[in-house]
């Protein structure tokens, strides 16, 4: 599995491992909702989704003829059954899965209207870094360390694992 970044721009990171440029890239809009205490969401993904029980960020594949922003609208309401009231893309990453390869597009949602409850048989906390749930879905270290190093955090950012299993 492999994990490419370009968080300058937030474009999709160029270089991609031979092999993997054949398989078509899914869109997917994540949200790193963030509270005033400086905890972020992570959700448990569900039974009966590839790698259920990991932790990663909200968030869905972009359907077409959608924005990012639209996308992640309907992706929080569905999952969380909250409405983004503010919400802007931060970074991007290019996480090549067994099952898939993604371009997931992070937004920072920092207000939101609704009251927060699982929608789809997940489980919610929310974090501080270090995290301590566990095991975390590769596509979301890179957002932890994005987060280590805007909060000058030094030290591990999550525990278990960096690697499916």
């Amino acid at each position: 599995m492999a994990v490419a970044s370009n968080a300058e721009t937030g474009a999709a990171a160029a270089s991609v491992p031979a092999g993997e440029a054949g398989r078509p890239l899914v869109p997917v809009a994540v949200g790193v909702l963030l509270r005033a205490d400086g905890s972020f969401l992570l959700a448990s993904r569900p039974v009966g989704k590839p790698y259920a029980g990991y932790w990663e960020f909200p968030g869905g594949k972009i359907e077409p003829g959608e924005t990012l922003l639209q996308a992640l609208e309907r992706e929080l309401h569905e999952e969380l059954d909250i409405h983004a009231l503010h919400a802007s893309f931060w970074r991007s990453c290019v996480v090549d899965y067994p099952h898939a390869r993604v371009e997931l597009q992070f937004c920072k949602v920092t207000h939101w209207q609704g009251q927060m409850r699982p929608c789809e048989g997940q489980d919610i906390a929310w974090q501080q870094l270090p995290v301590t749930v566990a095991p975390v879905l590769p596509g979301t270290i890179p957002v932890l360390q994005w987060l280590a190093q805007e909060r000058s955090h030094e030290g591990p950012t999550h525990q278990g694992p960096t690697h499916l299993t």
